[in-house]
């Protein structure tokens, strides 16, 4: 029984594969129109479907929305209720329905152009109803649905459900929508979280960043760097950073020195060395520390230091 599931979900996923195929072969100027129509909107992108297509219709309208695009959906036959209202001149329409010929969606329609609002139609039969009324028309016509029964729509709304994603992805490069403008839009979000937490929020501060002088025996600076547990101490002058010295430090110095008791952080500390301003998003932090192979780094702003950031500090803010 099992090599007869896996063979039968084999065969489902070869049709929907062949249908994505032909519907990238196909895309044309008619896409393009339909991407230059809705970023030229002034309102919103209202999607209407009814069934499995008015399903897909919602999620679109919700990637649309978080990548930039206001849009949302509304089911047609409550749009004959009142929710019609939801739609006004400015707005765009994108009417899903694979055979063209939903009566519920050709009943809205003469309300809606006498709104003077554009419609893109999404249709498996450019010669539809509905698709002959549009003023764009999208092609999501497959050769066969992956039901055995060529009933259940399972290609035909695939195909419809990547042809939204193109969209909103295009619109996306054309509106130079960023990582940053994703993460304001999902706040709440673990993309969200990395993007819009910054290095201020998340440091260690005052009295727990371990700062040291120049003339600091190392012996003590490791007495500051065990009792800070940042894995490293700062040496400083003022508030000015001067250096790091760091775990990874201490094993070099006594691979080298058969005694340390007479050494001081001068001549010890590495110059020059890496850190992270305190409004950058600790996402950099993390960037910077991969990159370089570091487990900490000194914070500053305006050339002084004002914390200190670990791996274990952005593990905790899950950052990381």
């Amino acid at each position: 029984m099992s090599n007869n599931l896996i063979s039968t979900a084999k065969k489902v996923l070869d049709i929907e594969i062949d249908s994505l195929v032909s519907l990238k072969n196909r895309l044309g100027d008619n896409f393009a129109d339909a991407c230059k129509l809705i970023n030229k909107c002034s309102g919103k992108v209202v999607f209407i479907g009814m069934g499995k297509s008015g399903h897909i219709g919602n999620k679109i309208a919700a990637t649309l929305a978080s990548t930039g695009t206001p849009s949302f959906a509304v089911h047609p036959a409550e749009a004959g209720h009142g929710d019609l209202g939801m739609i006004t001149p400015g707005d765009i329409v994108i009417a899903i329905s694979y055979s063209g010929e939903s009566e519920e969606i050709l009943t809205l329609i003469p309300i809606i152009q006498r709104l003077g609002i554009s419609i893109i139609a999404m249709t498996g039969n450019i010669d539809s109803s509905i698709a002959q009324v549009s003023d764009i028309h999208l092609d999501i016509s497959v050769e066969k649905e992956a039901c055995p029964h060529n009933l259940a729509p399972t290609s035909s709304t695939t195909v419809t459900l990547a042809m939204g994603d193109a969209l909103a992805i295009s619109l996306l490069t054309i509106n130079g929508f960023g990582a940053e403008d994703f993460a304001r839009s999902h706040p709440s979000g673990a993309l969200g979280r990395k993007l819009l937490t910054l290095v201020q929020d998340i440091m260690k501060t005052g009295d727990d960043i371990p700062i040291v002088e120049t003339k600091t025996s190392l012996l003590d600076a490791l007495l500051v760097m065990s009792e800070k547990a940042l894995g490293m101490v700062l040496i400083t002058r003022g508030s000015k950073l001067l250096g790091i010295f760091t775990d990874g430090d201490l094993r070099r110095v006594l691979e080298n020195n058969n005694n340390i008791s007479d050494l001081l952080m001068e001549d010890v500390m590495t110059s020059n060395c890496k850190s992270i301003s305190a409004n950058k998003p600790a996402v950099l932090a993390v960037q910077i520390m991969d990159e370089f192979n570091l487990n900490s780094l000194p914070v500053i702003l305006n050339d002084e230091v004002v914390g200190a950031i670990n791996t274990h500090t952005l593990m905790q803010a899950r950052i990381i």
